[in-house]
């Protein structure tokens, strides 16, 4: 995404959550919305830049879960706001598209990190 359009973005973002009171947590990708149905902005799209700007929920923080199971992601995943009823690989391709897209294989520690530490886990 080119500068100019990623720095409007960001100012009407702001004016959007501000109008509208809208919290970081709540700003999500159609992907996250629709997983498996949708996948814009898409995997290069600078979540980073949103989230060091308070514009966008941040990454996890490297919380280890208790277990790396299916199940632990699926109520990790929810508590972050994941709530389609989608199978166990279309929720983990979501997920690491909006945080992790370089993950890759099977899930693993770094796709529950992603998500930080909640304690819906166990």
């Amino acid at each position: 995404f080119a500068e100019p359009q990623m720095a409007v973005l960001e100012a009407l973002l702001a004016e959007v959550m501000a109008r509208w009171a809208i919290p970081r947590q709540g700003v999500i990708a159609h992907s996250d919305l629709a997983p498996g149905r949708k996948w814009d902005p898409g995997p290069r799209f600078d979540w980073a830049r949103l989230e060091h700007r308070g514009l966008a929920a941040p990454r996890g923080a490297g919380v280890t879960p208790p277990e790396v199971s299916a199940d632990a992601f699926r109520r990790a995943a929810h508590a972050a706001g994941y709530s389609a009823d989608v199978d166990d690989g279309t929720l983990l391709a979501a997920v690491r598209l909006r945080f992790r897209p370089q993950g890759r294989g099977p899930l693993g520690i770094d796709d529950f990190r992603a998500l930080g530490g909640h304690p819906h886990w166990t």
